[in-house]
């Protein structure tokens, strides 16, 4: 009687202990799940240029093939920090800050130039957004875009910029698509010239970047879009610069933060005479502080 007092004792806890063992397992599971969602959807909200995220990315470009180079022979390296700071201004309206600090390192651009260096000139975008999507489902945004110049030797173009700038998305599922633009007039600063008097750094510039990502539910992005240039004051077809790119990109954590790591190539469909040619690369690494 005390062995069987004992079994079933003894089945009871085995059971309470399954059952137990069972619904910590759903627990974790579901808080697994949703913290896949949720980095689903921050996911999704970078491949909004101006979604109500704090992020701060550094983006590192590799750029070669200058002055019809092959190889290495004149390459440059482009550490864009970016941060991006969304403020609400009521219910209905965001002001979404863009702000791109490049830290420029140049080898033999041009050939024989040796390695030079510098923070090149900083792009400042204020976009005003509605705080919903449209009923069709658009984001769209629109503001002021600046050019402030840093004055590095042979980096900056030492020329004070402003212009318009617009962009508009749509997020359909996994699916987000769109555009973005700009375009800068120079409005003052030194002016560059050559030996005959002719300026060389006035500024009248256009830049398209269409964009079109696919997010998994692991929160892997895969994007492609290009940076097109195009440059007004340019002529004998120099005036198109044309990049296209390929990225994979991932939200995971690293300790308790937050964070974005890409990767990718890009390819120069078209470049001006002495600009970048052929294959490049980009790596970015993003801090993620979601409100």
């Amino acid at each position: 009687m005390f062995l069987s007092t004992q079994l079933i004792w003894a089945m009871d806890v085995g059971t309470i202990a399954a059952a137990y063992t069972s619904e910590v397992k759903d627990e974790i599971e579901e808080e697994a799940l949703e913290e896949d969602k949720s980095a689903e959807e921050l996911a999704k909200q970078l491949a909004n240029p101006i979604a109500a995220l704090i992020s701060l990315p550094f983006q590192l470009n590799y750029d070669r093939g200058y002055y019809h180079s092959t190889g290495d022979d004149s390459n440059k390296w482009t550490l864009n920090i970016q941060p991006v700071v969304p403020i609400s201004l009521n219910e209905d309206w965001n002001l979404i800050s863009r702000t791109i600090v490049p830290i420029v390192r140049m080898d033999n651009t041009p050939p024989g130039n040796g390695i030079e260096s510098g923070v090149g000139d900083i792009v400042q975008s204020l976009f005003l957004s509605p705080a919903l999507p449209t009923e069709n489902g658009w984001v769209w945004g629109i503001g002021p875009v600046f050019l402030i110049p840093t004055d590095s030797d042979n980096i900056s173009a030492r020329k004070w910029g402003v212009g318009p700038t617009a962009v508009a998305l749509k997020q359909d599922g996994p699916l987000t698509y769109g555009v973005l633009a700009n375009h800068l007039w120079s409005i003052a600063g030194e002016d560059i010239e050559d030996d005959n008097g002719n300026v060389l750094n006035d500024i009248s510039q256009t830049f398209v970047q269409p964009f079109f990502s696919y997010t998994t539910s692991e929160a892997i992005t895969v994007t492609t879009m290009m940076e097109t240039t195009y440059n007004w004051n340019a002529t004998n077809g120099n005036e198109w610069s044309v990049p296209i790119f390929l990225m994979v990109s991932k939200v995971d954590k690293i300790g308790g933060q937050l964070v974005n790591y890409a990767g990718g190539v890009k390819y120069y469909a078209q470049s001006p005479d002495g600009g970048a040619e052929g294959w490049g690369a980009r790596i970015v690494f993003t801090f993620l502080f979601p409100k």
